[in-house]
């Protein structure tokens, strides 16, 4: 690790292995589909699992968490935004497997129980759940102080959602439409936070993040991940044919936008006009500062692309308009092609 940390930062060197992850899911896909019904479609890998009912609604589910982001919240403290994060994160994979969300549950773990922060936390999450117009249902929390110090906390959340419009598969010639992210979103951090404040000498939660950006390093960091359900529901709405969608979440734009080619991904790719869209300023400060290279960099973080919509390029302009009509930049970053991957980064 510390020959790896000389030659620039890498996630693997802050302690956080995508191969080890990637692993894992390997070795338990066999155990997983094994508890599977003939309700369940598709295996583990998508942004959201799909249940076929016998009426034949097509429920999605996912579940995540905010990761070491929860760090930069109980440093600040500050917790109201980073529950908005763990709405965000879940509604926005089912939405990237073609499911309007329901509802959505939390779980808290904590060292020592504090109503006030617990009360900031879901304050945050009905907000991510009002913008994401599902419910919050219910949740849980376990206070585990040989677990937890004392203002430690962890979040996880669930989401479920029914499918709207099936996707039609991807083919050559379709346009990528990216949707701006707000900032780094919830992945990355035990990276970004090693490079802008752990191993910065002199570096404080309070020193501004760039010239380009005065924001204190640490309101940057926190700043809450977008929600793209207005976006979609609007396409939706308006009778856009889609081909795919994707989240872009831990794996950077290099795996997940692949993702959103679905069975076709082992045949179709994707190139990317890298210079299609502007990087906000805390992506050039992690790379100058940290020494990340770019094939790092685009496997870390999504690079000011939060969200991605696959389409034809006669659609491209609308789905530009809902987005511009729900407050969020779009552009026109790539195209499908023949053989997997992506190129152009």
């Amino acid at each position: 690790m510390e020959d790896e940390r000389r030659q620039g930062w890498t996630y693997r060197a802050a302690g956080v292995d995508i191969d080890a992850g990637n692993e894992a899911v390997r070795r338990i896909r066999a155990l997983v589909e094994a508890t599977y019904g003939p309700e369940v479609e598709g295996g583990i890998g998508g942004f959201a699992g799909r249940f076929r009912l016998p009426d034949g609604t097509v429920l999605l589910a996912g579940a995540d968490g905010v990761g070491t982001k929860v760090r930069v919240a109980q440093a600040l403290g500050r917790h109201d935004t980073v529950g908005i994060d763990l709405v965000a994160m879940n509604v926005n994979d089912v939405l990237a497997a073609g499911g309007e969300p329901l509802f959505f549950l939390d779980y808290i773990a904590c060292g020592r129980l504090d109503p006030a922060l617990v009360a900031d936390l879901v304050r945050g999450m009905a907000a991510g759940c009002r913008e994401a117009g599902c419910a919050l249902l219910g949740g849980e929390t376990a206070e585990m102080p040989d677990l937890y110090a004392p203002g430690e906390y962890d979040l996880a959340g669930f989401a479920v959602g029914r499918e709207r419009v099936p996707f039609r598969p991807p083919q050559p010639g379709d346009v990528v439409v990216g949707l701006a992210s707000s900032g780094l979103h919830s992945n990355g951090y035990s990276l970004a936070r090693r490079v802008l404040i752990a191993d910065a000498p002199g570096r404080r939660l309070e020193d501004p993040l760039s010239a380009d950006d005065p924001r204190p390093r640490g309101e940057v960091l926190l700043e809450p991940t977008r929600i793209y359900v207005p976006v979609v529901r609007r396409l939706w709405e308006a009778g856009v044919e889609l081909a795919g969608m994707a989240h872009i979440t831990g794996g950077g734009l290099v795996e997940n936008l692949p993702r959103a080619l679905g069975a076709t991904a082992g045949r179709l790719g994707l190139r990317l006009d890298a210079g299609a869209w502007p990087r906000p300023p805390v992506f050039g400060v992690l790379a100058v500062e940290g020494g990340i290279a770019g094939p790092e960099m685009a496997r870390t973080f999504n690079l000011g692309l939060g969200f991605a919509v696959l389409t034809a390029p006669a659609a491209a302009e609308a789905v530009q308009a809902a987005a511009a009509a729900a407050g969020v930049p779009a552009w026109v970053v790539g195209t499908v092609e023949a053989g997997p991957g992506v190129r152009g980064l």
